[in-house]
């Protein structure tokens, strides 16, 4: 019987995939200004850090600013599956010039508006606006980054975004020292450089319009009666697959949310908690891409099942007992799990996706993550407060149904590339713009 971690296929590509360096003089030279515009972005996201604070130096209570931050999340969730709608309908370069110039715009009008009303909306619009360049950045991604590459490309999209929100408070604090003015016209000036970058840098067409001139119309196995993120509904591997990423996702964020008032219970001091978020950050930043080297080549369920259990994993080991060499061993394991299993995941989309649907199926995908970042902190402490320290063994135990769910969404359905259905295999453009062939199907064993 075939071994279930090695029957499925190796990363797509007829070359084997490269190192970090020559992934990068590899790249073309729009994925990399594309991966300058997310860092530069993402350098200047003050508003999310410090919306509180403005608000509640300019009068407002502390429960109108909490309300304010929540609208802004639930902006961020509809930014993005707009982001994905807008990608596939124009191309992503459109969305990303929408996303910034509109962003930067609302971005500015905050700091003159008085009525908390106004002042909700604005927040309400900007999040939305500023998410939709999210979907369209991986799926151009996608786009130009030849198979075997994507998931180190990915990596490097993962850097450049972790570095700028590492960078970010610490820019922030800077022109707080000065005015808020100042970080609100910081930011609305990045969303502009990133903007700019795009009306340069990034290509003005689309993969879809690309495969249908090739075709002389739209492939046929492209063609379906649904629409819109209806379509998504005749993938039900991906379906399942976004239930098991939703449920990584709401686990994922209680180091934010049940992880510091656990350690404040255990009569820790808050130092510690300061101190393993610190290392996960530091380990991340300096060590994803560099381990993207090898897992790479890893066969997708492996990466899965490593990337989902290794969070299991770490959680269950804060339920043992949330001492100093528990918290920080949790810490450095959960923290493996982010490394090898979240270039590959967030990769997975483009790996999969028709074409044309391509912007939705990672809309849908970053969806999850801001559904699950939003209810995951909610549920998570209301459990806290009922189970204590047991809470992280209901933590990890969700995390190995996720596991087994995942497990099953990124299963192949037969010859596939990268688990991609057969039918759904499409020519990708390499780096010259011309469209490679697609790989042959791998036979099961």
């Amino acid at each position: 019987m075939t071994d279930e971690l090695t029957d499925d296929p190796v990363r797509p590509g007829s070359a084997a995939p490269a190192g970090v360096l020559a992934t990068w003089r590899e790249t073309p030279r729009q994925a990399k200004a594309l991966l300058a515009g997310v860092f530069v972005s993402k350098l200047a996201g003050f508003l999310q850090i410090f919306l509180v604070l403005f608000l509640t130096s300019r009068g407002f209570s502390a429960g109108q600013a909490g309300l304010a931050l929540g609208l802004y999340g639930a902006g961020a969730v509809v930014g993005t599956f707009v982001g994905g709608s807008l990608s596939d309908r124009l191309s992503a370069r459109t969305a990303t010039l929408i996303s910034m110039l509109g962003s930067a715009l609302l971005i500015v009008s905050i700091i003159y508006l008085g009525q908390y009303l106004l002042l909700l909306l604005a927040v309400l619009l900007v999040s939305t606006v500023g998410q939709l360049y999210r979907p369209a950045a991986q799926s151009l991604i996608t786009e130009l980054t030849p198979p075997n590459r994507l998931v180190m490309v990915t990596a490097m999209y993962r850097l450049c975004l972790n570095l700028g929100t590492t960078v970010a408070p610490l820019a922030g604090l800077a022109l707080v020292s000065v005015s808020y003015d100042l970080l609100f016209w910081g930011e609305a000036l990045a969303a502009l450089a990133y903007c700019l970058i795009a009306l340069r840098f990034l290509p003005s067409g689309s993969a879809q319009a690309e495969s249908a001139d090739r075709d002389g119309g739209e492939p046929a196995e492209l063609d379906s009666s649904r629409t819109g993120y209806l379509a998504l509904l005749e993938d039900w591997r991906y379906l399942v697959f976004l239930v098991a990423f939703l449920l990584l996702c709401t686990v994922y964020v209680q180091y934010t949310a049940v992880l510091p008032l656990a350690v404040i219970d255990a009569g820790l001091s808050t130092w510690w908690y300061g101190a393993v978020i610190t290392l996960n950050g530091a380990i991340v930043v300096s060590c994803e891409v560099l381990a993207t080297r090898f897992v790479q080549t890893w066969p997708l369920r492996l990466t899965q099942l490593s990337g989902f259990a290794l969070l299991a994993v770490g959680y269950g080991i804060y339920a043992i007992k949330l001492v100093p060499l528990f918290l920080v061993l949790g810490t450095l394991v959960w923290t493996l799990s982010e490394i090898i299993g979240a270039p590959t995941i967030y990769a997975y989309p483009g790996m999969v996706a028709p074409v044309r649907l391509r912007g939705r199926y990672f809309g849908a995908m970053q969806g999850m993550y801001g559904i699950g970042s939003t209810v995951g902190p909610i549920v998570g402490i209301l459990l806290f407060d009922h189970l204590g320290q047991q809470f992280f063994l209901w933590a990890a135990a969700v995390m190995m149904l996720a596991t087994f769910i995942g497990r099953i969404g990124m299963r192949d359905a037969g010859g596939t590339r990268e688990g991609a259905p057969v039918a759904e295999q499409v020519a990708v453009p390499t780096s010259n713009g011309s469209a490679a062939e697609p790989s042959p199907p791998v036979a099961e064993g």
